[in-house]
């Protein structure tokens, strides 16, 4: 099921697709939908990659009830959607950790997943189930080493250069208000972010443009 699943999805459009085991992450009515397909796609988080990655969410929720589990669709990041159930998870629930736990990647030193073939680039989604789903081993510690590139090309000197671990998850990696800030500050071009300097520095991913 998992390898079909899968297929499915990368055939659909998807870069990554992983399988986490959240047992002990989730609490209250959604405990019981401890395993995560993750999804990953490397394109800028817009419209279209919204529209693709909501498509690659229903694929996902219309393979496994077809199959007698139970699903639920976190939206992504962008695509908060106010008065609804799953609303109610945004604070709990962190799209982030479940792509850690399924294996895409780790959280970098700029507070963002790094994946080791596409960088901080992949835009995530995930749904929660309840199906028997054979999880992928999850990313313990951060890769990024010694790299300081996005703390010393970081405008607002929001990122602090600390190391994420899943033993320690929440340590202060971005002050977000000083990050926000320096974004508020900006001048905005339509459609496009206003600083992003933290995702195009990092040399995990990076396209050679040379060719």
């Amino acid at each position: 099921m998992k390898t079909s699943l899968r297929k499915e999805l990368l055939d659909q459009g998807a870069t990554g697709v992983g399988i986490a085991d959240l047992r002990g992450y989730l609490s209250g009515e959604i405990a019981h939908l401890d395993r995560a397909v993750s999804i990953g796609v490397d394109r800028r988080l817009n419209e279209n990659t919204l529209n693709l990655l909501m498509k690659l969410q229903k694929r996902t929720v219309r393979f496994l009830k077809a199959r007698g589990h139970r699903t639920l669709a976190i939206p992504p990041d962008s695509d908060r959607r106010k008065g609804t159930f799953v609303s109610q998870l945004y604070a709990l629930f962190n799209h982030k950790m479940a792509a850690t736990s399924a294996g895409l990647g780790w959280i970098g030193k700029n507070g963002l997943l790094i994946s080791i073939d596409h960088g901080p680039r992949l835009s995530l989604a995930t749904v929660l189930t309840d199906a028997p789903l054979r999880p992928d081993a999850p990313v313990e510690h951060c890769l990024c080493g010694e790299c300081l590139l996005c703390k010393d090309h970081c405008p607002s000197q929001a990122i602090t250069g600390s190391q994420w671990s899943r033993s320690s998850p929440f340590v202060e990696l971005v002050r977000l208000d000083q990050c926000r800030s320096h974004k508020t500050s900006k001048r905005q071009t339509s459609g496009k972010p206003n600083c992003g300097l933290c995702v195009n520095i990092c040399p995990f991913g990076r396209k050679d443009e040379s060719g």
